[in-house]
């Protein structure tokens, strides 16, 4: 059964997901290994560039806005 972690106001991002303290207490808390996004440029094939790719193919099939254009 997963574990239940309660987040207060400073472990989210305004923009969506979780912050640096945030990650930390859910990982300290759980067990798990929730790392920050990938973001900028990377190298095609390097670890950051598989999670991306990774990250987008599980993301293809939600509905809904994905930019901040809407």
């Amino acid at each position: 059964m997963a574990k239940s972690v309660r987040l207060r106001k400073e472990h989210k991002s305004k923009t969506g997901g979780l912050t640096k303290k945030g990650r930390d207490k859910i990982n300290r808390e759980t067990g798990s290994n929730l790392k920050a996004p990938v973001t900028g440029k990377v190298k095609p094939g390097s670890k950051a560039a598989k999670r991306r790719k990774s990250f987008c193919a599980r993301m293809k099939g939600v509905k809904g806005a994905t930019s901040k254009g809407g």
